[in-house]
């Protein structure tokens, strides 16, 4: 049913403004609150009392992000660091007076909301991140200090913040010593430092440099124990990870699809396309392809719990085939489509250039490599 759903709200609604966004690198956020108060998943995974819709399962991550991806990646990216980044993170970690306090107005669309972890000098080295978060006893609150880099909704209009943001700060000697905290638009010292543009690809998802001086954050901001937000950071990381295996399983999908249509419509030396070895390679092992990272990503999210922590293996191991899967199928649809493959008005290019953030953000497939290996050498006899 949400499938379904979810398919039909794409077709109507999301595909026909995806193109038009891309080219003007410009946030629909119009739709995007639709996608809390028509269509009630902007809190997915969150409780019915705080505005959710209480689904306790990773499919349902899984499906909404294939399904939006299939039309627009950089709407559903989007919608990732708001629904996952964010409103689930704070949703698992958070107390029952914070969640009170933020998660309706995230539900509901009312707020756009983000995380911030990377750093102009900290990417996949998180744990060198150098933003602190010094306590004042006095007082007891904590002032924030640093810049955040490469920020999903950092900005939603260019010219100012997002609305609510999870910040990861170092907040004591130890390299795993990392606090998060909630900071909201308008807090004194919280700024925009620019929108980053001219990106490779996920146009319509702004991107920002966020910058905090001296911001003043009571205890009440501190989600979770303070120096604690290490395991909070690994558990949200696996949930992202299977949600943006699922984008690339929407992108393939797609490119699939019109791959297929084109080859049965196109005609060449007589033939029909679809009749060329080479026409049927692209088509035919791009679908086995997609079909095996599917059979992944739908298998890890069936048996990981919301808030557990360790299924790292699997949650690096859905993407980092997921996303090359994608980026090599979205080739092969520009390949088959000749020239009208390689132009905006055809979609294949738009996911093509998509495609290779899945590659690079949640983890880069460097970092999946590093992690799994560490996992795979305690696996001493044999794989289960």
């Amino acid at each position: 049913a949400l499938r379904s759903m979810l398919r039909t709200f794409v077709e109507r609604e999301v595909e026909p403004q995806a193109l038009e966004h891309n080219r003007n690198e410009t946030f629909n956020t119009e739709l995007f609150h639709r996608l809390g108060s028509q269509m009630g998943i902007l809190g997915l995974t969150v409780d019915e009392q705080y505005g959710g819709s209480g689904f306790q399962d990773a499919s349902a991550v899984a499906i909404v992000h294939e399904e939006l991806s299939a039309s627009d990646p950089a709407f559903c990216l989007s919608y990732l660091a708001h629904s996952v980044l964010f409103t689930h993170n704070l949703s698992i970690n958070g107390s029952h007076e914070q969640k009170l306090k933020y998660l309706p107005d995230v539900c509901s669309g009312d707020k756009i909301s983000g995380m911030c972890m990377s750093e102009p000098d900290a990417g996949t080295d998180v744990l060198g991140m150098s933003t602190t978060a010094r306590h004042d006893e006095g007082n007891d609150t904590f002032v924030l200090n640093g810049r955040k880099m490469w920020i999903t909704n950092g900005t939603t209009d260019g010219v100012s913040t997002g609305d609510l943001f999870l910040v990861y700060a170092r907040t004591g000697p130890n390299r795993a010593d990392l606090t998060q905290f909630v900071v909201e638009k308008g807090m004194p010292g919280f700024s925009l430092g620019q929108k980053i543009e001219d990106k490779c690809g996920m146009r319509a998802s702004m991107t920002a440099e966020l910058v905090f001086e001296d911001v003043v954050l009571p205890r009440a901001n501190v989600v979770g124990a303070v120096n604690q937000a290490t395991l909070c950071m690994m558990r949200n990381l696996e949930i992202e990870r299977i949600a943006l295996a699922a984008m690339s399983l929407g992108i393939a999908k797609r490119c699939i699809e019109d791959m297929n249509s084109y080859a049965q419509a196109r005609k060449a030396f007589g033939k029909q396309l679809f009749e060329f070895g080479q026409i049927q390679k692209n088509v035919t092992e791009s679908y086995a392809q997609y079909m095996a990272g599917r059979s992944y990503v739908y298998n890890v999210a069936r048996n990981i719990e919301l808030n557990s922590a360790g299924n790292g293996l699997d949650a690096d191991g859905v993407k980092l085939f997921c996303g090359d899967m994608a980026k090599t199928v979205a080739d092969r649809a520009i390949q088959t489509m000749g020239g009208y493959g390689y132009v905006g008005e055809y979609v294949v290019e738009r996911l093509w250039r998509d495609s290779k953030l899945l590659e690079i953000g949640g983890g880069t497939n460097e970092s999946h490599h590093k992690n799994m290996m560490r996992d795979l050498r305690r696996i001493v006899n044999k794989i289960d």
